[in-house]
């Protein structure tokens, strides 16, 4: 499907054929809800970087210049990653021009089931959100010893009668 020969769709196109692919599947309705709100966020305020430092750690920075810390909280539920900031107390400053942003905000970002937020900081006006995909043991690269001998089977089977062959 994805492959050097896979078909380029338009939107209405991809949507049929999504639609088609969940008429006929069990179990992925929770997969295609993410995948429909993978898109919330329409906003490009505050600027940010997603950097992929290895297959299993990503950082997220994000440039908040000008907010407290206290003003900052990042918090995760049901499988997405929220930065919201609240406004700071009101100034009474004049300004002659006013350049930095410092609005209230929410911003989504959708995380997968085995990414999760390993570190959060907030230093010279970025936020850095430090995340990691979790492997499951099962998944892991293991490595196997190698015996020589006899498998443990037969060595039950040569211990019953101990000829090598089973008698039953």
């Amino acid at each position: 499907m994805f492959g050097t020969s896979s078909l380029t769709l338009s939107v209405p196109e991809t949507a049929k054929y999504l639609i088609e692919i969940q008429k006929n599947s069990i179990g992925l309705d929770e997969w295609f809800k993410r995948f429909d709100t993978a898109f919330e966020s329409h906003t490009n305020y505050p600027p940010y970087n997603l950097i992929k430092e290895s297959s299993v750690d990503f950082r997220l920075e994000i440039a908040l210049a000008g907010y407290k810390r206290e003003d900052i909280e990042v918090t995760t539920e049901w499988n997405k990653l929220f930065v919201e900031v609240k406004k700071s107390g009101n100034s009474d400053d004049k300004y002659l021009h006013q350049g930095l942003a410092k609005r209230a905000f929410t911003r989504t970002w959708t995380l997968s089931d085995d990414v999760e937020v390993k570190d959060v900081s907030y230093v010279d006006g970025l936020l850095t959100v430090k995340l990691n995909r979790v492997i499951p043991e099962h998944q892991k690269k293991k490595v196997y010893e190698i015996v020589s001998g006899v498998h443990e089977g037969d060595a039950n089977d040569l211990l019953s009668d101990g000829s090598g062959t089973n008698s039953d």
